[in-house]
């Protein structure tokens, strides 16, 4: 795809080498190194692998592919990335690229072996994708000088860099784009060990004083989510400081997540709302994800990407062709009687 000059040339700021958003809560709880990032230990030790051959070959790690559902510590990793690998890294997303220029700009600007983070990759414009395509083969791209008759084109040339992509839905990335990527990761939800070191590592950096059962009661409620852990150890220590004597104990951590309607399996209001109208408006189900978001007036795709991976995952949701349907065991979470004349097919996908 070629892009004419001015366009870019654009001046609006797309990229960051500051601290995003995101950061100005969580920024000092983020891990430098692979040592410290916990969890996943899997996409870690491929990473390790794969960064330590880069160095030995004097060259930029492959372009990766971060996938995962949201708060997995897809932007976490990127910076551990750039940590280990000793390069700048630049910051965008998806949505911010609104024409081709601005991405022409970004690649420009990039010095050799940095990293271009781009986060909610699956939603960048599916022409400017093209723009993409020699830049991560060939490290270059076409620029048209001028317009009509004395149009012409040039061949420029690109530093070696890295592009890091984070998607919460891979599905939607083009095929030709996903190819692109040599290495590709997926991030797995996280168990309860992994969560409560996580806990009592942020805990450590914040000065909050915790006792090992307050932050196995948060663990044990975050959903497999770092994000949601972090969140929900700020909010305990609120409680902690106005309601207790500062140190997060198992009865402080229970009255504080009771309090923000966090159950034990850490399901919140939205949850069990969506189990509930399952249940009491379809039978147990199933009904499509439209029709479910409709019935709650809820987005489907906060749904999709938010909640039902961790229903999913702890078995109280299934997906059918048909559908969504609830399982005996949200009936049992919920105290609401399982239906003993529930009908064979349904009771077979259930």
């Amino acid at each position: 795809m070629s892009i004419t000059l001015s366009e870019a040339n654009s001046e609006e700021i797309i990229t960051t080498s500051a601290s995003i958003p995101e950061d100005a809560n969580e920024g000092s709880l983020r891990p430098k190194t692979l040592a410290d990032y916990i969890g996943q230990e899997k996409a870690k030790g491929n990473l390790e692998i794969f960064m330590h051959a880069a160095k030995l070959r004097g060259e930029p790690l492959d372009h990766v592919l971060l996938a995962g559902p949201p708060g997995l510590g897809k932007t976490s990793l990127s910076f551990v990335i750039a940590n280990e690998m000793h390069v700048n890294m630049r910051i965008t997303s998806g949505p911010a690229i609104e024409k081709p220029g601005d991405l022409v700009a970004l690649l420009t600007n990039l010095n050799e072996g940095d990293i271009l983070f781009v986060d909610e990759i699956h939603r960048l414009n599916r022409a400017y994708e093209e723009i993409l395509y020699p830049a991560m083969e060939d490290f270059a791209i076409d620029l048209i000088i001028g317009k009509g008759p004395s149009a012409n084109s040039i061949h420029l040339d690109l530093p070696h860099f890295t592009l890091v992509g984070a998607t919460t839905r891979a599905g939607q990335l083009t095929a030709p784009l996903r190819d692109r990527f040599g290495v590709s990761l997926r991030l797995e939800l996280y168990t309860k060990e992994e969560l409560l070191k996580i806990i009592l590592r942020s805990a450590s950096i914040l000065g909050v004083s915790i006792e090992n059962g307050g932050a196995q009661e948060i663990a044990s409620r975050s959903r497999g989510t770092p994000r949601i852990a972090n969140r929900l150890l700020r909010r305990v220590r609120d409680y902690a400081q106005v309601k207790g004597n500062g140190v997060i104990t198992k009865e402080i951590a229970d009255i504080a997540l009771s309090g923000m309607e966090v159950d034990k399996l850490g399901l919140d209001s939205l949850d069990r709302r969506m189990l509930r109208a399952i249940i009491e408006y379809y039978n147990g189900g199933p009904v499509g994800l439209e029709t479910l978001a409709a019935t709650i007036n809820e987005e489907s795709v906060t749904l999709e990407d938010v909640y039902e991976p961790y229903l999913l995952q702890i078995g109280m949701l299934t997906r059918t062709p048909r559908g969504r349907c609830v399982t005996q065991k949200a009936y049992e979470h919920l105290g609401i009687v399982f239906p003993g004349n529930i009908s064979g097919q349904q009771q077979l996908e259930l």
